[in-house]
């Protein structure tokens, strides 16, 4: 048994002088296969600790059904950690931001329209305890007291950046000593006035989380906490990328120097992130701080490993300033994982998404007179299908959609008419014949927002749709989840080049489907040159989301989603597939990452928070 306590501005472990040196890895952004190998590439660079959140989301996708296996098997995550000798830190806060969808939050939450988030709300605090029941006698017998790795725990995240109500903090820190938590619990937010002073309690230890300018950040800390060990809990070393901007980076140097300011004047820490891993299937978060912002589906960081568990520049950079300060590796470094390019894969089937037959076997429809959000039809990821009749004749007049979460495209009798984007909602132009026409529109969830006050984020239509000054009423509505039972049932016809149609980008929504042989298994990279947007799966493994938008332009693809022998790809392209029908697999991302034998030339981009 081992405790974690402070005295005298220091951390000690069983009564003796220690320093927390952590390293962030996400279990639910790495298949259970990999986390042997990230957590001994943590303790090769002279890590002692690893921290994770914990995601509500992966642990009760509905309501009241809960999952606590495969990549949501949280408890043989830590108790891997433990055995390999790594102490850790968890963060199970029912908020947890991390760039994941809605910051750990279930979408079902959403479908409860007087529920208010993160406050003593008792709606929201009753379905907080129902989760807590399920997950916190789960992780008690893994905490340090008895006899686990699990050395302090975390009350909320970074409330500070969102809200001052400390009656809430106090609930949710005795619903972790009321549920047999008695490891060292604390708080982390920014080191401002603000955020140190909504997100504390007097009687909780109290973290702060940057990205420079440590010696700045320690003395707005010291204002309010003289006696308390420092502590960085998230040492942000890098960053996450948004789609259609640049991939973000920053120099090896700058993050080894500013890690060197850190543990000179003493402090503990926790850098976020050691390994990002992937936001995979549609678990990817969004900002919104000027305008929407969706998260690629690669957690990449530009951490010290890659996405896929490469050391980079940074990890010598940083191996190279923990050894000066003491912490030597412990372990030696894995070996690389085994990338393979399979090559060119052929897929000459299509499922058209709009038949009849596909809908049926995707879907229940819904008959409603106004447009109903995805969560009030208890639905929380993927996309929703809004379809009604419009009487004409009208010439040249606008269609709007009020409220479009987050990317919705627009078909009149089968034809695409255009795209509407929630970050520039321009009404498109709408003729409608005499008689009538049959009006479509399929709304993409780009994923919820995971910071800030505007976090309560329902997806689908939230307002209406008119044409002019005209709301339209009486809709159908299919909610399109896109399960893996669900796509197995799809209804494909093998088409061949010369026969295909032409495609544009605005073309219609379809699956296409093809195979490729496996001789032998590794990683590899699914590069969707010529396809333009849509959703990939390996296996009936949702890889998460494409776009020719940037800047990512691979999708990783761990080995152990692979078998040998037949492997089956689908992609569902949105607007129309490259002119041959093939994508390929290749042993390079491109992603614009250096290895650890590379010349780096990286500049850093300041992130949101600073």
């Amino acid at each position: 048994m081992s405790i974690l306590t402070w005295n005298n501005g220091q951390y000690l472990l069983d009564g003796k002088p220690y320093r927390i040196i952590s390293g962030a890895i996400h279990y639910f952004r790495v298949v259970p296969e990999y986390w042997k190998d990230r957590l001994l590439k943590l303790k090769a660079c002279g890590f002692n600790t690893v921290e994770t959140y914990i995601a509500w989301n992966m642990h009760e996708p509905k309501e009241g059904e809960y999952v606590f296996d495969g990549m949501a098997d949280v408890v043989s995550f830590i108790e891997l950690a433990g055995e390999l000798g790594l102490h850790v830190i968890v963060r199970p806060s029912p908020f947890i931001c991390a760039e994941w969808e809605f910051g750990g939050l279930p979408g079902w939450l959403l479908a409860y329209s007087e529920l208010q988030l993160r406050c003593c709300d008792p709606l929201y605090l009753s379905k907080v305890d129902r989760y807590y029941d399920a997950l916190i006698p789960r992780l008690v017998p893994l905490l340090s007291t008895h006899g686990g790795p699990i050395l302090a725990v975390q009350v909320e995240n970074e409330y500070g950046s969102y809200g001052n109500d400390s009656s809430y903090l106090r609930y949710m820190r005795n619903g972790l000593l009321s549920r047999g938590v008695d490891v060292l619990l604390f708080t982390s937010d920014g080191p401002t006035d603000e955020m140190l002073l909504g997100g504390t309690l007097e009687d909780v230890h109290a973290t702060v989380n940057f990205g420079s300018c440590a010696e700045e950040s320690f003395r707005k800390y010291r204002e309010y906490r003289s006696e308390e060990p420092l502590m960085v809990m998230e040492y942000w070393n890098g960053w996450f990328d948004h789609w259609m901007e640049d991939h973000h980076v920053r120099d090896a140097e700058d993050v080894a120097g500013v890690l060197d300011d850190i543990l000179t004047q003493g402090s503990s820490l926790n850098m976020y992130m050691f390994h990002g891993g992937t936001n995979f299937g549609f678990y990817n978060g969004a900002n919104h701080i000027v305008a929407y912002e969706p998260t690629t589906t690669s957690y990449d960081y530009d951490a010290p490993l890659t996405e896929w568990g490469d050391p980079t520049a940074k990890f010598e950079a940083v191996r190279s300033v923990l050894g000066k300060h003491g912490f030597a590796p412990t372990c030696p470094l894995p070996e690389p994982i085994q990338k393979i390019s399979y090559g060119k894969v052929a897929l000459m089937e299509r499922a058209e998404l709009f038949t009849a037959s596909n809908l049926e076997k995707l879907s229940e429809p819904v008959n409603s007179v106004c447009v109903q959000p995805m969560e009030k039809l208890g639905q929380s990821y993927g996309f929703i299908l809004y379809s009604t009749y419009v009487k004409g004749p009208r010439s040249r007049q606008k269609l709007y959609i009020e409220g479009v979460r987050d990317r919705a495209q627009v078909f009149l009798d089968g034809v695409a008419l255009g795209v509407i984007e929630r970050w520039d909602p321009q009404p498109l132009e709408i003729s409608i014949p005499a008689g009538e026409a049959q009006l479509d529109i399929l709304v993409e969830n780009m994923g919820r927002i995971n910071y800030g006050p505007l976090i309560r984020d329902p997806k689908g239509i939230l307002d209406g749709v008119r044409i002019d000054n005209q709301l339209q009423y009486n809709w159908t509505i299919r909610s399109l989840t896109l399960e893996p039972g669900a796509l197995a049932s799809l209804e494909y016809k093998e088409q061949s080049v010369e026969k295909q149609e032409a495609t544009t980008p605005l073309g219609l929504p379809g699956f296409y489907r093809g195979s490729f042989e496996a001789e032998e298994i590794g990683d590899t990279f699914l590069r969707f040159d010529g396809w333009n947007k849509g959703v990939a799966w390996i296996n009936g493994f949702n890889l998460g989301r494409y776009w020719n938008a940037g800047p990512q332009c691979a999708l990783y693809i761990p080995g152990p989603l692979l078998r040998k022998g037949r492997n089956e790809l689908v992609l569902l392209e949105l607007h129309g597939c490259a002119e041959t029908r093939e994508i390929e697999l290749v042993n390079l991302p491109d992603l614009g990452r250096t290895s650890a034998v590379d010349d780096a030339v990286l500049n850093f981009v300041q992130d949101d928070k600073l």
